[in-house]
């Protein structure tokens, strides 16, 4: 178990994370598909498999989360696009309790997400969590995306925390490893990223499903 009273930073993943992924799958893998094979006259499979190509050719780079590069790109409206589904935004379950604890225990709770400004404005003001967060941070604030070590250097530089006093919790393995590697001492992955989808794979890193399985490790 990550022990918590001895935590003093928590950074937290918002897509995945805190939030249910279900939204971010439906927009890029469906939403976005149907506009664009209505706008270029092809059939939807046509259009994704063009799409998922797209998109792999930006992974892991800050183009990725950036919803006005890929409006360029597509020449779609993405921020209108993603109003269209805003209903869908929802936080994972016992995510609001958790954070309060956190809160109520006085610890400095950081939001680090490779989120779009645009997008986590939206998704705070949906959901409400703001108000948990001493700061929330974009890899576009940062400069690089936290798939790079240089994304936690300018981290720690930007809001001084403690390495061995942090806890980093995420729902892609990879990034979580990069954490490590950079020397924060306590990560947990966080499965179930997506409601509609089954859970990952271990990764070698401890392993929760539900935020309620910390709320007893204050």
């Amino acid at each position: 178990m990550i022990p918590l009273k001895d935590i003093k930073y928590v950074l937290l993943d918002m897509d995945g994370t805190l939030l249910d992924q279900y939204f971010d799958d439906y927009f890029w893998e469906h939403l976005v598909p149907e506009n664009y094979a209505e706008k270029h006259n092809i059939s939807f499979g046509r259009a994704k498999e063009e799409l998922l190509s797209k998109y792999r050719s930006h992974e892991g780079t800050l183009n990725w989360t950036d919803i006005d590069f890929w409006s360029t790109e597509l020449n779609l409206d993405i921020p209108v696009l993603k109003e269209q589904i805003r209903h869908l935004i929802d936080v994972h379950p016992h995510v609001d309790d958790f954070l309060s604890a956190l809160k109520k225990h006085h610890k400095k709770v950081y939001m680090v997400t490779n989120a779009h400004y645009k997008v986590l404005d939206m998704k705070l003001k949906k959901t409400g969590i703001g108000k948990y967060f001493d700061r929330c941070i974009t890899s576009g604030e940062i400069g690089y995306p936290k798939e790079r070590i240089e994304f936690w250097n300018r981290l720690e530089k930007t809001i001084h925390f403690d390495k061995e006093s942090t806890l980093f919790i995420d729902d892609l393995a990879h990034i979580l490893k990069i954490a490590g590697e950079f020397g924060i001492k306590y990560l947990l992955h966080k499965t179930r990223a997506s409601s509609q989808k089954e859970d990952t794979f271990p990764s070698g890193f401890p392993v929760i499903r539900d935020f309620g399985e910390l709320l007893g490790s204050f």
